[in-house]
């Protein structure tokens, strides 16, 4: 319900009514959220390094927000997208206890399939927007429930039965890096240097949080 139903639709309604640079900022929160349940609900603490380190990512997605702010947002738009960080980190952290009786594979498929069911509402919607879109469009569609939610939420399933929570929420600040690599290499879209300076932070803030601590370990 809160992963393939909550956050997916809130996040795509909350893009329509918010540039990509604040969309980004927002939904941002949510591994600070998805940090502090886990350290909560699974006792999983916060650890320094790993505060600091969320600290840090955030801030650098912040800049590559204010880099790529383009035209305007509604409240109503901020707020389903800080809902899609919420969903987003009550998601992760309630998939965890799940994963010790579950394989990723099951978890997944399972939980895809409640996300669809949670999303019928919208299904004689989706049969009119079938008949009348592109057919070009309707692959982009299918190709983002294959590959960017099935196989995606597949591996990150995996890695999360292996990884605490907060510290594994933290790596998804890698996202806006890698989304300003994809841009400048398949778009042509020159990066801002405040773009690039806000991707290093977010790498440098996801290496804080892999940092090792404690003799020996």
């Amino acid at each position: 319900m809160f992963w393939f139903g909550l956050y997916m639709v809130t996040l795509n309604w909350g893009e329509r009514y918010t540039d990509a640079g604040t969309a980004s900022l927002v939904v941002g929160v949510g591994p600070v959220l998805a940090a502090i349940l886990a350290a909560v609900v699974l006792k999983e603490g916060m650890p320094a390094k790993l505060l600091a380190g969320l600290v840090v990512a955030f801030g650098g997605t912040a800049i590559v927000g204010f880099a790529s702010h383009q035209g305007e947002s509604t409240v109503g738009g901020v707020a389903l997208c800080l809902l899609a960080a919420a969903g987003y980190a009550v998601g992760m952290v309630s998939q965890k206890p799940v994963l010790r009786h579950a394989t990723a594979l099951q978890a997944t498929t399972f939980g895809c399939a409640v996300g669809a069911i949670a999303c019928l509402p919208f299904a004689g919607q989706l049969v009119d927007d079938v008949a009348t879109a592109p057919a070009s469009a309707t692959w982009s569609v299918v190709y983002l429930g294959l590959l960017p939610t099935a196989l995606a939420f597949y591996t990150w399933a995996y890695a999360l039965s292996r990884t605490p929570a907060g510290v594994l929420g933290a790596t998804t600040y890698v996202v806006p890096v890698i989304v300003i690599g994809l841009s400048w290499l398949l778009l042509d879209e020159v990066p801002a240097m405040l773009a690039l300076a806000g991707g290093a932070l977010c790498l440098a803030g996801i290496g804080v949080t892999r940092l090792r601590s404690g003799k020996g370990n």
